[in-house]
């Protein structure tokens, strides 16, 4: 792997460039084709850069549906027609006859199966239903998950394998917040969404619990634009919805939608 390639990226994402490296290095030199496991956006973005780099190869990204955020990616020599490859997606639909089951959160539904000794790469988006759960799915793991998940947040469930074309998928809700910050900085915002006094907000952004389109961001200064979706750990996570009117105080008005 050349130096330039690393300069280009956070040092945490080094593993993972060098791995995402050797397979387009595979795919472009040795004709080999290689499915990953579900990649986070970054990492799609991280993979796709790389690939621009050898015109012998290309990339399929599959998470289900069109605006899926966890995809697979199928990596290949450029001549394959990758249009109807398997993707090896499955849908793994929970439901319970325990009426508390409706209370149950995203994080619950991802936990439970965590719980199991999955690893997270192999689990796509879950979408909470109004009447249960789907959670896309690596089909190696799908018939694992299906004799094993037998409760969520200590409530019984039950659990079937779909295929992946009878996935439902759940609207994203966001809380709206309309703020007046004296800048567009991290920090700033951040700390108006957060409830958190900007000295406090500061503390996880400079230890890289704070993520900026899923990019580790350690820069409690730097400038959000519309469009970009902001993560802390232990917080949550906003996007920032509209940016830049600025109000004759000459602060500026920002729209932001917390994700609930």
């Amino acid at each position: 792997m050349k130096l330039d390639i690393y300069e280009h990226f956070h040092p945490d994402e080094r593993e993972f460039v060098d791995k995402a490296w050797e397979w387009i290095v595979h795919a472009g030199q040795f004709h080999e084709s290689r499915l990953t496991d579900f990649l986070d956006p970054r990492q799609t973005v991280i993979l796709e850069s790389l690939a621009n780099r050898h015109p012998d190869v290309q990339i399929r990204f599959d998470g289900g549906h069109a605006e899926a955020e966890r995809c697979r990616a199928l990596i290949a020599p450029d001549y394959r027609d990758l249009s109807s490859e398997d993707m090896k997606l499955k849908v793994l639909r929970i439901d319970s006859t325990d009426q508390k089951f409706l209370a149950l959160e995203h994080g619950d539904y991802l936990g439970s199966i965590l719980g199991l000794g999955i690893k997270r790469s192999k689990i796509g988006d879950i979408h909470v239903l109004e009447d249960g759960c789907h959670a896309v799915v690596c089909e190696e793991i799908s018939a694992f998950l299906d004799m094993n998940l037998n409760q969520v947040h200590r409530i019984h469930v039950q659990s079937e394998i779909l295929p992946i074309e009878q996935l439902r998928i759940s609207k994203t809700s966001l809380e709206m917040l309309d703020i007046t910050v004296a800048s567009l900085r991290l920090d700033g915002i951040a700390s108006d969404v957060y409830r958190l006094s900007r000295s406090k907000v500061v503390v996880p952004i400079r230890a890289g619990r704070c993520r900026v389109n899923w990019k580790t961001e350690e820069d409690p200064s730097v400038q959000l634009r519309e469009g970009d979706v902001v993560s802390m750990q232990g917080f949550g996570r906003f996007k920032v919805l509209e940016a830049g009117d600025v109000t004759k105080k000459g602060r500026y008005r920002v729209r932001v939608g917390k994700f609930v």
